[in-house]
């Protein structure tokens, strides 16, 4: 295996990750048009409480939807308990924003508060031999990582495209007072996508710790920037421009992490910036652009 195809494989772990993360991230955002920084947390919520349930030889699977369902409630929780009363009361998104920052970093130190700052490893694999698939490399947990990823994306085209909530979604985040004049249940829709981008953190939360060697109550967080670049990169709010722009993400820095490992991360921003100065609207716009040359 050359060292371009080590690169190429362990990017597209990263992407799996990222993909996860960003599409629940920029479903909160075109929904909500709320810039929720808290998100990471949530995913470090339900990681550590899937390392709680695996610590006591509950099934992989199982945790993981058991930290899919703490993602939902606690993301529903917040969107209700906290930011919902600031926008009724006309707070406006820039305080939002500094509102979720103060929201995370609480989160992350009542979960320092109870986990302690010692750095964890999930009690379980699904198998570290290689497996050689196209000229890479995976282990059984980088494997199940991808096919979880694939798995999700899939469900969530499926939804958008062919159910009633899913239309609802798509109208909602293309016009919010439109879908609303139109009869839309626009309070419920946004539950859903709540709920629904909560699961999403969870199951983020899990699969990124289940892929690192260890972790604590800050790793999430430090993938905070790396979610951000992947939802701009595809458009605010643009659910198939994050899955693009979490290949686009995660291939830069599994390639880049080959010589410069330390900065690999770096990539993703330089990255942004060059797609963002050609075509603002980003992986949206280069797209809209060749459909229009064919």
């Amino acid at each position: 295996m050359s060292l371009i195809e080590q690169g190429i494989g362990f990017g597209l772990i990263q992407a799996s990750i990222i993909a996860i993360a960003s599409v629940g991230f920029t479903m909160q955002f075109g929904i909500a048009n709320l810039l929720n920084l808290a998100f990471t947390e949530v995913m470090s919520l339900a990681g550590f409480v899937a390392y709680a349930t695996l610590s006591h030889s509950v099934n992989l699977w199982l945790s993981l939807i058991v930290a899919a369902c703490v993602g939902a409630v606690s993301s529903l929780a917040i969107s209700k308990l906290l930011y919902d009363p600031f926008r009724r009361r006309g707070a406006k998104p820039f305080t939002l924003v500094i509102v979720s920052l103060a929201l995370n970093l609480l989160l992350q130190n009542g979960i320092l508060a109870v986990v302690g700052p010692s750095f964890f490893t999930y009690p379980v694999t699904l198998g570290q031999e290689n497996i050689r698939v196209l000229h890479a490399r995976f282990s059984g947990d980088e494997l199940i990582i991808i096919g979880i990823a694939v798995g999700i994306m899939l469900a969530l085209h499926l939804l958008l495209r062919f159910t009633q909530i899913g239309r609802a979604m798509r109208a909602m985040s293309a016009n919010r007072d439109l879908a609303r004049s139109s009869g839309i249940p626009a309070a419920r829709v946004e539950a859903v996508v709540w709920a629904i981008s909560g699961a999403l953190a969870g199951i983020a939360g899990v699969v990124l710790f289940l892929n690192v060697s260890t972790f604590n109550p800050a790793t999430a967080s430090s993938f905070l920037v790396v979610i951000i670049a992947a939802a701009v990169l595809g458009g605010a709010g643009e659910v198939y421009g994050a899955m693009l722009a979490a290949v686009i993400v995660g291939e830069a820095i599994g390639i880049t992490s080959l010589w410069i490992p330390s900065y690999s991360t770096v990539s993703a921003f330089v990255l942004l910036v060059i797609v963002l100065m050609l075509r603002p609207e980003g992986v949206r716009g280069i797209l809209n652009l060749s459909r229009e040359a064919a």
